[in-house]
């Protein structure tokens, strides 16, 4: 395990989390990171948080900007480790997956996100309900199959998160970092974790749901606009796929020529194809795309 000790690099956002902080800490220090891996990115918090980790001689800067995507993109300048393991810092996330996070990683993932499914009796109906349907949804406009899309314990490839793009604001930063490993490597694995009751004030709201939801679309039109492009062009096909076989149907069976529907018919199937065709060039065209991107950026 002494691997995992110089090439892992802890980073906790936080916001008034005086509550948790300091257990949260101690659980990682006793799973055996040392205090000059961890890293904690405060968001300006009013109750004594960076008092706490500043007495237990772990590192904290002061974030850029507001929201945990901002935390995220602040803290990416100071790593120096091959991983980072982002969690949050209200006690959710037990500390004793890091070492079954990091195993699985170093088989050749770019992200592995612990996906909440042991012992969910801390999770809310509505929370449980909200986090699915977000899965699912994501998992339709992306192609995926994964069970936790919105965990906010993962670790990832430090070089992968500094390629990313940080359009997200607030907590759909974790539906763009999947987004984006989606796309260029698809390299992702889960591992099952528990997830626990937060201590202190709830911060996630149930318009919170609403906003990931946007952010994913948009982020589908960013990364996949594939999708979109088949989605709008396979209505045109069918329609005139259907209409096209009615109209053939009479001209075969009964002898009634119907010219304009013929014609529309006709045009709505050659739309519907050109979309399909196009979809398939705007795959191979971001792919390209992604591909450019990291060789310029190792360059």
């Amino acid at each position: 395990m002494s691997d995992l000790f110089s090439e892992v690099t802890i980073v906790i956002p936080t916001l008034n989390e005086a509550e948790a902080i300091g257990k949260v800490l101690n659980e990682i220090i006793n799973v055996g990171i040392p205090k000059d891996n961890i890293l904690v990115v405060d968001g300006g918090s009013t109750d004594g948080t960076v008092d706490i980790v500043n007495s237990m001689g772990v590192k904290v800067i002061l974030q850029e900007g507001k929201g945990k995507a901002d935390a995220i993109r602040t803290a990416v300048r100071y790593i120096k480790t091959p991983f980072t393991l982002l969690m949050d810092g209200d006690y959710t996330y037990p500390a004793r997956y890091i070492p079954e996070l990091y195993n699985k990683i170093k088989q050749g993932y770019d992200l592995v996100i612990g996906a909440r499914l042991l012992d969910r009796s801390s999770q809310g109906i509505l929370f449980k309900f909200g986090n699915k349907v977000l899965t699912k949804f994501f998992n339709v406009l992306f192609g995926t199959g994964l069970r936790d899309v919105l965990s906010g314990m993962y670790i990832i490839r430090t070089s992968i998160l500094k390629e990313l793009f940080f359009e997200t604001r607030s907590f759909g930063i974790e539906t763009e970092i999947v987004a984006h490993v989606v796309n260029t490597t698809n390299r992702i694995a889960e591992v099952p974790i528990e997830y626990r009751r937060r201590l202190g004030k709830k911060k996630l709201k149930v318009r919170h749901g609403f906003l990931i939801l946007r952010e994913m679309i948009r982020l589908a039109w960013r990364y996949n606009p594939t999708f979109f492009i088949f989605a709008m062009g396979s209505l045109p096909l069918i329609l005139g796929l259907i209409l096209g076989t009615y109209v053939a149907y009479y001209y075969l069976f009964v002898g009634i020529v119907y010219y304009m529907k013929g014609l529309i018919a006709i045009i709505l199937t050659l739309v519907g194809f050109q979309s399909l065709l196009l979809a398939i060039l705007s795959l191979y065209l971001k792919r390209m795309e992604y591909r450019l991107m990291r060789i310029l950026k190792r360059d």
